[in-house]
């Protein structure tokens, strides 16, 4: 049977942050133009919106990606007539690696997401300092430029886990993940306690693949089953900045079985908790 597979890559002689410049440029110039229009300089604009005025000249100058939050800001404050804000979703496509856009955009209207993790910590659940570690360890090595706009992007995600009502997600993490220190003991400390809030929250389970589990189910890596507001399941997997989408059945049923049997071979939710709770009482 045919499956509907869609994957993404970086583009030969292109660097993957590069990709997605031009609607970034494209809105620099028009934030700038909006700006010296109303008579504003950057340090007053930037006064207004609460950023420095080196920071609005690297969103004019297309070398960052401003929140969505800010571009509504900028609208009103530039009286731009909405101007700014009809480009708002390309933008916001545009702060993720071009591998990761079409996840991005799935995961942002989903009802429920199921995550399998064994490199790092889901990006939905990671504090800003591990974040930031995580991005300052990619080779080859990222401007700060991206790495604070990979960042913004990242903290931004999680505003999914306030949406109302938020989607169910369910994560499943490999022992070794939460006890490797990327960032160091302070950081990684920082982000079992992280993991701690978010598994209380009653849309969250959060379950533990023990290193001395002598079964698992799921040898063949990480993956993601996301549910639409349509009833529709996609999976999504990623290695190697190479990223694949299934939407066929035949595939979406053979990682609902592995996942599925995945989570009756790790540590229940709160057996899950007490193991991040006994890491914290090592340190």
């Amino acid at each position: 049977m045919h499956e509907d597979i869609r994957s993404t890559r970086g583009e030969r002689g292109r660097r993957p942050d590069d990709a997605g410049t031009g609607i970034v440029t494209a809105f620099g110039r028009q934030l700038k133009l909006l700006r010296t229009r109303a008579g504003l300089p950057r340090p007053e604009f930037g006064s207004r919106m609460g950023y420095s005025a080196s920071t609005i000249a690297s969103f004019e100058q297309g070398r960052r990606i401003p929140l969505p939050k800010f571009i509504d800001r900028a609208d009103e404050v530039l009286d731009a007539g909405g101007i700014l804000k009809a480009l708002k979703k390309e933008v916001e496509r545009a702060q993720y690696p071009p591998f990761f856009r079409d996840a991005a955009r799935l995961e942002a209207d989903a009802v429920a997401l199921c995550v399998y993790a064994n490199q790092l910590v889901p990006g939905l659940l990671q504090t800003a300092e591990y974040a930031e570690a995580v991005f300052r360890r990619q080779r080859p090595l990222l401007t700060w430029d991206v790495i604070v706009q990979r960042l913004d992007a990242r903290m931004a995600r999680q505003l999914l886990h306030d949406r109302q009502p938020p989607p169910l997600m369910s994560f499943v993490i490999e022992e070794p993940v939460l006890r490797r220190p990327i960032g160091g003991r302070e950081v990684l400390r920082g982000q079992w306690e992280r993991i701690l809030w978010f598994g209380r929250q009653p849309h969250v389970e959060i379950q533990v693949m023990p290193l001395d589990s002598d079964d698992h189910a799921a040898l063949g890596g990480p993956f993601n089953l996301i549910d639409t507001r349509h009833g529709q399941r996609i999976a999504y997997t990623e290695v190697q900045d190479d990223s694949r989408l299934y939407t066929g059945p035949t595939k979406i049923h053979e990682l609902e079985c592995r996942y599925g049997i995945l989570r009756s071979q790790a540590l229940t939710p709160r057996e899950s908790l007490a193991f991040v709770e006994s890491l914290l009482g090592e340190t």
